[in-house]
């Protein structure tokens, strides 16, 4: 710990909420920061997979070995990350020692074994470039893997994306075993020759109606969960043939069993989801032990807990002293290794027994800062307006200032930034967010709102976003700000709203639609324009807002009365935008569209375009350039000062 940051009684002179000098830099946070991903076991070796901003936002694995010694196994340049659905999720794969990962600046697969001088290339150079990617790759016992292939076309058109399952022999050589559905996933081998995967179609999302399918031995085919009004997700088999997965039919998503010839059977309903949304793949929220047992992750309000299933069908929690967010669990002999953290921990390797005795195999960095730096969350829930969704509360989480060094001046109350996530179907992530930390050390309440229509309160919650998407959104983010400055914990004159990709949206659509609440906003590639979201976006979202607004084109009015673009002539609230570059998902002239109407009325705003990124900013630079570009800007439109010492240069305000 930092002698110069550790705990001490404040000084005796306030310091104005906003102006509190704090350790919690963007140079701290992206220094040495590594992202973890998924995480594997290997016989005794466990592997993970790293996203480094200080390399360009590239992955790197991972690979500890069984006498502790931890290897970075593929050096720059490579990069193990999949564009298929644009999120991307289970590039790689190990076995026996031997990784494939699909590489992202082509897309190609590659194997590297034990004793290879550097990775091979499987699969052929396409015609287009970077237009055939592998992701969901499972490695099967005959040497070959199982995959989710996406094909794109010089046309460009989402339209012309083709998603399948394939088989690829060691030489490449691709056999296709599923076609047809708009998208599939989750292709898994059964003990006897089955295979099963889950898929879905247009305008629905894996969440909404993705369909569990077994193919036989024989060639005959059954859909075990999912359909219309329920989602299926993560098909696990069992060695005696059974197949577990998880399912909301029940609202939330539970553990479920099939065996062939019967019917699905609930096994595992916590009253809390285990499972989440697709919007990865390779997301592991369950494992199957030796002896039967299975071993789940479970989530609450005080965040996940491990569930243990016995066979006899007892169930049993195990609490992990410190840990409350628990990701990609794999079993490892009779317990689990995962990726581990909580909000005031960075995420670790954690290998833990079903005592609750844990051990740390990759820990997370010595950020040099005393626990007491970090704003502990409470969760809250208060009243919003019904809608006509039978549901007349939301819920958020709400990181207090903090800062054990500062005290504020008397009788002042401090600034609010209320978070958007993005999605919208998702959910606040309650492990260590630095950026979080970031503003809350500086003196800034931070509200973190699952608004209705986020994940984590099960299906009925999540579907009052339905046809909603831009109205009880807006209400929730509005109520919980009004919430807070009505009990007197925040100051009303300074509530800023911020969000990236659809919480980009939620930003600019409560600046436009629900003027004189907010008086800042910042959006980081937010939706400017239902519309043009809609005519151009990558295949995979492409009739999401079906769903979310009206069906696309009948519903443009919908779009339009929605789309903050048509509402700019109410927009005079100061705004800063960020976006990349090479965005896909919402495309740079969303922003620029938005910039332009601003810059037309004489609104206050900032604009940062960054070259070279996508939907959400990797690279280091770029990533402390949006996190102090928009404390400089909430500096400027509030009247605060920046402590000096950290010399953060002034993001020019256009007025």
């Amino acid at each position: 710990m930092s002698p110069a940051y550790g705990p001490c009684m404040p000084p005796s002179s306030p310091v104005p909420y906003g102006s509190w000098p704090t350790p919690l830099t963007s140079a701290l946070v992206v220094r040495a920061a590594a992202r973890l991903g998924e995480v594997a076991v290997d016989g005794g070796d466990v592997w993970w997979s790293e996203s480094r901003p200080g390399e360009g936002g590239r992955s790197a694995l991972v690979r500890r070995s069984a006498d502790g010694t931890v290897t970075d196994v593929l050096p720059p340049p490579w990069n193990a990350r999949t564009r298929v659905h644009e999120y991307g999720g289970a590039a790689w794969t190990v076995a026996g020692g031997t990784v494939w990962f699909t590489h992202f600046d082509d897309q190609r697969l590659y194997r590297l074994s034990p004793g290879d001088d550097g990775p091979v290339a499987v699969t052929p150079e396409p015609e287009l470039p970077a237009g055939v990617r592998y992701a969901d790759l499972v490695p099967t016992a005959d040497g070959s893997l199982l995959a989710v292939r996406e094909t794109h076309t010089s046309s460009g058109s989402a339209a012309d994306v083709v998603n399948e399952v394939v088989r690829l022999a060691p030489d490449g050589t691709a056999e296709v075993l599923v076609s047809g559905p708009h998208f599939v996933s989750d292709p898994r081998p059964g003990p006897g020759g089955e295979l099963a995967w889950l898929q879905w179609d247009h305008p629905d999302m894996p969440w909404d109606a993705a369909q569990l399918v077994v193919r036989a031995a024989d060639g005959t085919e059954t859909v075990v969960a999912g359909g219309p009004g329920e989602s299926a997700v993560q098909p696990t088999w069992g060695a005696d043939g059974t197949l577990w997965f998880c399912c909301d039919r029940t609202d939330v998503w539970s553990l479920w069993r099939w065996r062939p010839g019967g019917a699905p059977e609930l096994v595992l309903d916590t009253g809390t989801e285990i499972a989440g949304p697709q919007w990865v793949f390779g997301a592991r929220r369950f494992v199957l032990l030796p002896g039967g047992r299975v071993v789940a992750a479970a989530g609450g309000d005080g965040g996940d807990r491990l569930v243990v299933l016995d066979p006899d069908g007892t169930a049993s929690e195990v609490r992990l002293p410190g840990w409350t967010a628990l990701r990609y669990l794999t079993a490892a002999g009779d317990g689990v290794v995962c990726a581990a953290g909580s909000p005031t921990r960075e995420p670790v390797v954690l290998r833990a027994d079903l005592c609750g005795e844990a051990e740390v195999l990759r820990p997370a960095r010595d950020l040099g800062l005393d626990p007491a730096w970090f704003s502990v969350p409470e969760s809250v829930t208060f009243p919003t307006e019904e809608r006509g969704t039978g549901i007349a509360e939301a819920h958020a989480v709400v990181y207090p200032p903090t800062n054990p060094q500062v005290s504020a001046p008397e009788g002042e109350r401090p600034p609010l930034i209320v978070m958007v996530h993005g999605g919208p179907t998702s959910a606040h992530d309650r492990g260590l967010n630095l950026e979080i930390q970031y503003f809350t050390s500086r003196g800034f309440c931070v509200a973190h709102v699952d608004y209705r229509g986020s994940t984590g309160h099960g299906r009925r919650y999540r579907d009052a976003l339905q046809g909603r998407w831009g109205v009880v959104d807006l209400d929730d983010v509005v109520a919980c700000a009004r919430y807070l400055a009505d009990a007197g914990r925040v100051d009303p004159a300074r509530m800023a709203i911020r969000g990236g990709s659809a919480g980009g949206y939620t930003t600019l659509a409560a600046l436009t639609l629900r003027p004189g609440v907010f008086t800042a906003g910042a959006s980081h590639f937010g939706v400017a324009d239902l519309g043009a979201l809609a005519a151009d976006t990558h295949k995979f979202e492409s009739r999401y807002l079906d769903g979310l607004v009206a069906p696309w084109p009948d519903g443009a009015d919908v779009y339009a009365q929605r789309s903050p673009i048509t509402h700019v002539h109410a927009l005079d609230t100061p705004l800063a935008v960020f976006q990349g570059a090479e965005d896909r998902v919402v495309p740079p002239e969303q922003a620029e569209v938005m910039v332009a109407a601003l810059r037309d009325r004489g609104v206050p705003h900032a604009y940062l375009l960054f070259e070279g990124e996508q939907h959400g900013f990797r690279r280091a630079e770029n990533i402390r350039a949006a996190l102090d570009g928009e404390l400089s800007f909430y500096a400027q439109v509030w009247g605060f000062d920046l402590p000096a010492e950290e010399g953060i240069a002034p993001i020019e305000v256009v007025r």
